[in-house]
């Protein structure tokens, strides 16, 4: 396999944060984009951004594969046929709200994916799943469009149909996937800073 493409997943509509775009957001200074960026870029081969809405990344930018705003499968989807066009194989997916995810997710998610047949794998703590962070070969394009058109949505019940593998990542302060959903996870967020 090649080194995978990287895709932000920043296409939500930031509604519990008063409609604000979550990629804009500034969390000490340095917009989540940014520091999304900032952690993925060095382990991947290339970074596509997946929004809904316009934003200046000096990254590609896809929108959804829907206009439907159908949750984070959609851009991964998009994303998919991004790295189909690209002649990559797999693209890894982080959340752009998710500042403190591993500098090591790429090469774990690799390591476990060897254990799929197809090589998709998602991460996990002791909290849980955390399925937008995940390895996705570019062959389950057509299967994930055809379980978008019959109208499911939930990424752990695509990942847990398909046979991922788990990547396990120790817990961590602050944690490694805590997400910023509204203005006082962005307060606990700083002061983990």
């Amino acid at each position: 396999m090649r080194e995978p493409l990287g895709l932000i997943l920043a296409g939500g509509l930031g509604t519990r944060m008063g409609g604000t775009l979550k990629a804009d957001v500034s969390l000490g200074g340095v917009t989540l984009l940014a520091r999304a960026i900032e952690r993925l870029e060095p382990q991947v081969a290339g970074v596509v951004v997946n929004s809904n809405a316009p934003i200046t990344p000096k990254l590609p930018v896809v929108a959804d594969a829907t206009r439907e705003h159908l949750g984070p499968l959609a851009g991964i989807l998009a994303g998919l046929d991004w790295a189909r066009e690209h002649d990559a194989t797999h693209i890894v997916s982080v959340a752009v709200d998710t500042p403190f995810f591993p500098c090591d997710l790429v090469p774990q998610l690799l390591m476990a994916g060897m254990a799929h047949p197809d090589g998709l794998a998602v991460a996990a703590t002791a909290d849980g799943i955390h399925g937008t962070f995940g390895i996705w070969p570019v062959n389950l394009r057509e299967p994930l469009a055809a379980f978008l058109a019959d109208g499911h949505r939930k990424v752990r019940t695509f990942t847990e149909a398909r046979n991922a593998a788990i990547a396990r990542f120790p817990d961590t302060t602050p944690p490694s996937f805590f997400n910023i959903n509204t203005n006082d996870d962005l307060s606990t967020a700083a002061q983990w800073l």
